[in-house]
């Protein structure tokens, strides 16, 4: 593999809001997260769990994340995978408090970076969606109320008419500059 590779996925990935309606196997969806879980994060401390979501659930969990209008297109997504925060260990816990940052978040943010890649190279379109129901979806879930789930990201198979759209971003030299 070459950056070429990585390249092209990362330019072909794409936040995805139409999909048809085909079922993706609960096969795929797990070879997608085992792949995501191999991230990085901070002490290796891990502090998540994937809660991969079809049929009744799924359908279920869907309108937590619709509230007010939102992410209509979830309800054709194929599978929805909850991105839950799940402890974590000391060492992580202790330099997020020394350092003031929230480590837990950071990786998090890398696991679903990760997800969505691994999800497109796989063929499958996704998106990361923010807006949720938390309370209602932990209820559906079983988790506790200490268990956060930042977001929720819906997988499926984009539909046909869904092409890849040229990437709208900041001017290059507003966003990275070099120090020597």
């Amino acid at each position: 593999m070459d950056l070429s590779d990585i390249a092209a996925l990362y330019r072909h990935r794409q936040s995805c809001r139409a999909f048809d309606e085909r079922e993706v196997p609960e096969a795929l969806i797990k070879s997608i997260c085992e792949l995501a879980l191999l991230a990085p994060s901070a002490c290796n401390a891990q502090p998540w769990k994937l809660i991969a979501l079809f049929g009744e659930t799924r359908a279920r969990a869907v309108k937590c994340v619709q509230e007010l209008g939102m992410n209509r297109f979830a309800s054709d997504a194929g599978a929805l995978v909850a991105v839950c925060s799940a402890g974590g260990n000391f060492t992580a816990k202790l330099g997020s408090r020394l350092k003031d940052t929230d480590f837990t978040a950071n990786d998090l943010g890398i696991l679903t970076a990760h997800l969505v890649l691994a999800a497109d190279a796989a063929g499958l379109g996704s998106c990361i969606l923010g807006w949720r129901n938390e309370k209602k979806l932990r209820a559906l879930l079983g988790l506790d109320e200490k268990t956060r789930i930042p977001v929720v990201v819906a997988l499926g198979y984009a539909r046909e008419d869904c092409p890849i759209r040229p990437k709208k971003r900041k001017p290059y030299d507003e966003t990275y500059r070099a120090l020597h």
